[in-house]
């Protein structure tokens, strides 16, 4: 679960990054991305809070993000990572202690009953399919503007 991310230290909310303290003391991916959102909340003036209780993370927050827990070529990791996960699913339950209208993000694939609830990917504070929506048109735009620089079009 991440309740902001790199773009919340950006653009200055507080933001919060929840999951299992694992993840975020490692050497890995995850732990290069908090020392860049580090560094940028200090040009901001944003607030990054890394913490391992969901609870605490959701208190109040206006947007709750999450992803799936198994990316491909991490398939051997499954069961491990599910079993690791499991306190952080986003569920009825959690985002009750977010505010009342907290939107919740996910980038897709969502493995229902697992990092999120059918409950919640589909209830009314889930934006996920207008979040698609908006990756498609950019998408579009992409190819688009890649294909006008190979033909030589400005």
């Amino acid at each position: 679960m991440v309740v902001g991310g790199v773009g919340g230290a950006i653009v200055n909310p507080p933001t919060t990054a929840c999951g299992a303290t694992s993840v975020f003391e490692t050497p890995s991916a995850s732990a290069r991305v908090l020392a860049k959102a580090r560094k940028l909340a200090l040009d901001s003036g944003a607030e990054i809070v890394v913490g391992d209780d969901p609870v605490v993370a959701v208190k109040d927050v206006d947007f709750v993000y999450t992803d799936t827990w198994t990316s491909m070529g991490q398939e051997q990791e499954t069961a491990r990572r599910l079993a690791d996960f499991a306190p952080y699913q986003i569920n009825q339950e959690v985002l009750a202690d977010a505010a009342k209208d907290a939107l919740v993000m996910h980038c897709l694939p969502a493995h229902r009953g697992e990092e999120i609830t059918s409950e919640v990917l589909d209830g009314p504070n889930s934006i996920v399919l207008d979040q698609a929506e908006n990756r498609l048109h950019l998408q579009k735009a992409l190819v688009a503007w890649m294909l006008e620089a190979k033909e030589g079009v400005s």
